[in-house]
């Protein structure tokens, strides 16, 4: 066989030089033959794939497809059992796949465990700026090279980059061929149909991903191991709880709906069911809801069916008592770092006036949710409200108890914000999550689906 050339162009792998190489490349999905430049094509991440073959095939090579250097890293970390149980399984797996672990058991450790073995250059990529931030923080104090940041008014690539999915996904194309290693934090959002072509375009033979609730409600996590690997290492909060995270309990409260609220609910949902039933539609999957989103659009009927759930569901999950509950557990815990959790943004702002509890929305500004935890982290505030903001991709300091007044179905958003109290501390004491569930709703249903 001729000699074979490997290279790089815009998010693919060149392949020049053998008129065999379609038959020889066969097995490799997506290569295909491009008349323009009388060369074959595959997307990036086949590269390692290709190499493989046309070793195999005994072929001379001039791979010219990744160029980088060793950087002789070196980091102060120390990885506890788990954490090295976790980056030795994924290397054992070719340094190819994800990571599941729960909120607070240290996945950017392990990352820059992962990033110190492999010593070449990296892209970590992140969902939020504060993640961007955080990352960036952990990256300079362990390693002594520049690190760059790709977002956040920031564009400045280095051996070791941080950015963000918007960021990496605008210059993949550009990028691709400059980093050995490519890390994806919180890699469940690489599942989306933009996002995936990160993973696509880019070379890096090692790649990692992180995440505490891997699986997709969609099945697109299919995708993800298509381009990133499979899911090579799993530890649960219960397998962690005790030794490494903080012993926890949960402790369901049911409450009623006030009888105005009752009769409220009853007269929505009814509309709502009994348009199902004469729609023939069953809502047993996420697409029988889209069904009914599409006929909204041109049905009346649907339409108000479409809005009088969505009335049934505010009045079950920001019930009256929910809140009078919530000033029981207030009390209670006088002495302990609460997060309350709810669904609406309307209600953040109300307990936040009702409570004089600091609130944190889709609409605070980045400078005022830094100032908000950094006071509940100095003990300055010891509560705080929020509507899914801090459910992922934020440092939140410890807390030990949480209130979830409302939310969705999600098992990823209630593991995600169970983890929120899970960081063990100094008097090993045990953490606390409420869930406030009102009876004789569809509400009891979202609460079963998500545990």
């Amino acid at each position: 066989m001729p000699t074979v050339r490997l290279t790089y162009e815009e998010g693919t792998i060149r392949v020049e030089g053998v008129e065999t190489a379609g038959e020889t490349l066969a097995s490799v999905d997506g290569i295909e033959y491009d008349s323009r430049t009388e060369c074959y094509r595959a997307p990036a991440f086949r590269y390692v794939d290709i190499r493989e073959i046309l070793v195999g095939a005994e072929a001379t090579i001039v791979d010219e497809g990744l160029d980088v250097s060793a950087l002789s890293l070196e980091s102060s970390y120390r990885l506890r059992e788990y954490q090295q149980d976790a980056l030795e399984a994924w290397e054992g797996a070719n340094s190819c796949g994800v990571l599941e672990l729960p909120t607070g058991s240290g996945k950017t450790v392990i990352g820059l465990g992962a990033i110190e073995a492999c010593d070449t250059p990296t892209l970590v990529v992140v969902p939020t700026i504060d993640l961007l931030t955080q990352w960036q923080h952990e990256l300079e104090s362990e390693f002594a090279v520049p690190i760059g940041r790709l977002g956040g008014g920031k564009q400045r690539v280095e051996d070791i980059t941080v950015a963000t999915y918007d960021s990496a996904h605008l210059r993949a194309d550009e990028l691709g061929d400059r980093f050995g290693l490519v890390i994806f934090d919180e890699v469940h959002h690489l599942g989306g149909k933009s996002y995936r072509d990160i993973a696509r375009l880019f070379v890096a033979p090692a790649r990692l991903g992180l995440t505490a609730t891997f699986e997709r409600p969609d099945g697109e996590h299919t995708i993800i191991e298509e381009v990133l690997g499979p899911l090579v290492y799993r530890a649960t909060v219960d397998e962690l709880s005790g030794e490494h995270l903080a012993p926890y309990d949960i402790k369901r409260i049911e409450v009623s709906l006030t009888p105005e609220e009752r009769d409220m609910y009853e007269r929505h949902q009814t509309v709502f069911t009994e348009y199902l039933a004469s729609s023939n539609i069953t809502l047993r999957s996420g697409s029988d809801y889209q069904e009914l989103v599409k006929r909204s659009g041109t049905d009346p009927r649907a339409r108000e069916a479409l809005l009088a759930k969505q009335q049934a569901r505010e009045v079950m999950m920001n019930a009256e008592r929910k809140v009078k509950r919530l000033a029981d557990i207030l009390d209670r815990h006088t002495d302990d770092r609460v997060i309350i959790f709810t669904a609406h943004t309307d209600l953040v702002y109300q307990l936040s006036e009702r409570f004089l509890i600091p609130a944190i929305t889709h609409e605070t500004t980045a400078g005022e949710r830094r100032d908000i935890l950094k006071r509940f982290r100095e003990g300055e505030y010891t509560r705080v409200v929020t509507a899914n903001v801090l459910d992922e991709g934020v440092d939140v300091p410890d807390a030990n108890v949480a209130v979830v007044l409302s939310g969705s179905g999600s098992e990823r958003e209630f593991t995600q914000r169970l983890g929120r109290i899970l960081r063990p501390n100094a008097d090993g004491e045990r953490a606390l999550l409420y869930e406030l569930v009102t009876e004789e709703t569809a509400e009891e249903q979202v609460a079963r689906r998500r545990r």
